[in-house]
């Protein structure tokens, strides 16, 4: 795991894997699972939710979202794939990303919600989001959180100024390798420097698509412009958190 403060790749062993938190999230189309992270000591803390990939909820979001928590938020991951295969629940999923609104969105927002209503969240909130999520916490930056972190999300450039009309503050990491996202992180600091919503946007070179989250059978992904980059990936939550900690009070 990556020092925040520093950029650097280390070894964290003193996680406690236990303190990990299988909950169910109450929406308006019934419940969900999510995994919840609550950092050390005593709150209350900002909070974050966190979209998985179009790969389902795996064991890289939970440790995303231990990694959040360690750095002083209360961290939701829902299932958005909670109602049945992933197949079905994908193709689903990304209708309503495409609409803008939907099941999906009702999902995300309800996390929100849980967090709000905790004791221990000072109720500022924020959200991050990989590939599919990453296009997700990019459409739901105008849907009251507080800042948003897209990583790669799915290729929107061409609506982009659409979508973040009257959006909340984006730091967002792309990779100039990933095949899907040519231009991106160009084309959105344009409209978000045109719309003066405070930024943070950076691709990173010599790294592609999923570069922060580790999509399935990396070698096979590495060859199409996939897989993961730990010093992309240690640079881009660096300014993650350092962002979150301007907007999130």
């Amino acid at each position: 795991m990556s020092c925040p403060t520093c950029g650097l790749i280390t070894f964290v062993t003193g996680i406690n894997w236990d303190a990990m938190t299988e909950i169910n999230v109450e929406t308006p189309n019934g419940n969900i699972d999510a995994v919840l992270e609550i950092p050390a000591g005593e709150g209350p803390w900002p909070g974050v939710v966190v979209i998985h990939d179009a790969f389902g909820l795996r064991e890289p979001h939970r440790e995303i979202a231990r990694r959040i928590a360690d750095n002083g938020y209360l961290a939701v991951a829902p299932n958005l794939f909670a109602r049945g295969g992933m197949i079905r629940c994908m193709q689903a999923v990304f209708n309503d990303l495409m609409a803008y609104e939907g099941r999906a969105f009702d999902d995300i927002a309800a996390a929100r919600e849980l967090l709000s209503r905790r004791s221990d969240c000072t109720r500022a909130i924020g959200i991050a989001g990989f590939c599919m999520g990453g296009g997700f916490a990019l459409v739901a930056s105008t849907k009251g959180f507080g800042a948003s972190a897209p990583f790669y999300p799915p290729p929107l450039q061409r609506k982009y100024a659409r979508i973040v009309e009257g959006a909340c503050p984006i730091v967002a990491s792309f990779g100039k390798r990933d095949p899907l996202n040519r231009g991106s992180g160009k084309r959105l600091e344009e409209v978000l420097t045109e719309k003066k919503i405070p930024h943070d946007v950076k691709t990173y070179p010599d790294t592609g698509h999923s570069f922060a989250d580790r999509a399935p059978l990396q070698a096979v992904s590495r060859i199409i412009g996939f897989g993961e980059n730990k010093d992309a990936a240690a640079d881009a939550w660096q300014r993650v958190f350092t962002f979150f900690g301007q907007h999130l009070q």
